[in-house]
């Protein structure tokens, strides 16, 4: 995150001025992790036991003449020096050419273009109900700090905090759907269904929604919660009661919103975390995202549409904290974003 100072005072002008500086710092770094990541996940490739032409040819490799996997390979240029294919790569990912697939038997653009949206749906409902539910419980517990609600709702965070995210999947599973049958164990729609309606759809996000979402909030619950009961022993808030001004205008008017700066900051933090729970949901309830592919390629060894969504990945999460240091800014006036 970028280092923050509070100003009494920033112009509207040296807000966009410092908000640009932001950007191409960023920028700066991006590139440099980008090529890192890159790096990495084609070295990881390279250093493969894995023949990839043996691997694109699959059962026919074991009759294929020597003579035509040879073929393969200089075709694909696998027997160059590393740094030609690194470039090679590079420059057909320019391009956008981000290779084949050979778990999937396609092109790795076309796997991201089918998948990624379910994928990024998601998470995103994920994240506006953790945000939600987690402003909302971790102020009630703040407010209430001692009480009952408070204990019950701490105890139940460690609780959810120690259990994998893949169990509390196959739990819902064994209660919801196996047991009692209120929802659907698994896909996108019925398997009778000839067409997908975003009614069916929402049906069956029900549940991985749920599970990703209670996996994820306690974090966000204990850091509300005690960010919350620090504003309110605030000067500001502790005038605000003393004006006998209402427990909820306190509460959500002043302490919230007060407890919020910070709280931007976990969500950018704490995106890598839920993409990774994603990933897991995705395998367990059978969602035709980036999990399962995810999977299926790092059992394959499938280092192009591997190194594909690794590179997505760390570019969502490089922009997801880019715009968490512009949110924190635009939240608070007097914030100065220096680098």
């Amino acid at each position: 995150m970028e280092h923050r100072h509070l100003d009494p005072v920033v112009s509207r002008s040296g807000r966009l001025a410092g908000a640009g500086a932001v950007v191409r710092r960023r920028l700066l770094v991006a590139v440099p992790v980008l090529a890192a990541t890159s790096i990495g996940m084609f070295a990881l490739g390279a250093a493969s036991p894995v023949d990839p032409a043996k691997q694109y040819a699959g059962a026919a490799a074991f009759t294929a003449s020597e003579e035509n996997l040879a073929q393969l390979r200089a075709n694909w240029g696998v027997d160059d020096p590393l740094p030609v294919q690194y470039l090679r790569w590079i420059g057909n990912l320019v391009q956008g050419d981000l290779g084949w697939s050979t778990s999937r038997h396609e092109p790795v653009a076309a796997v991201l273009a089918a998948r990624a949206g379910w994928t990024l749906l998601l998470i995103g409902v994920t994240l506006a109900l953790v945000l939600v539910a987690s402003l909302l419980l971790g102020a009630l517990a703040a407010y209430r700090r001692g009480g009952l609600f408070d204990r019950a709702l701490r105890t139940a965070a460690y609780a959810v905090e120690s259990m994998p995210v893949f169990w509390l999947g196959l739990a819902a599973i064994a209660v919801f759907a196996l047991a009692l049958g209120w929802l659907p164990a698994g896909g996108l729609t019925d398997v009778t269904a000839t067409s997908t309606s975003w009614a069916d759809v929402a049906h069956h996000l029900i549940l991985p929604v749920g599970v990703l979402a209670v996996s994820q909030a306690p974090w966000f619950v204990l850091f509300v919660r005690d960010a919350v009961a620090e504003s309110l022993r605030d000067d500001h808030v502790l005038a605000a009661r003393a004006r006998g001004l209402p427990g909820r205008t306190v509460l959500f008017g002043h302490a919230l919103r007060t407890a919020l700066l910070p709280f931007l900051t976990l969500v950018g933090t704490h995106l890598p975390e839920l993409v990774g729970g994603a990933v897991l949901v995705e395998t367990v309830f059978s969602l035709p995202g980036l999990g399962a592919v995810t999977v299926a390629a790092a059992l394959g060894s499938d280092f192009p549409l591997l190194a594909a969504i690794t590179l997505v990945t760390t570019a969502v999460v490089l922009a997801a904290n880019l715009a968490t240091d512009l949110a924190y800014a635009a939240a608070d006036p007097r914030v100065r974003l220096d680098g």
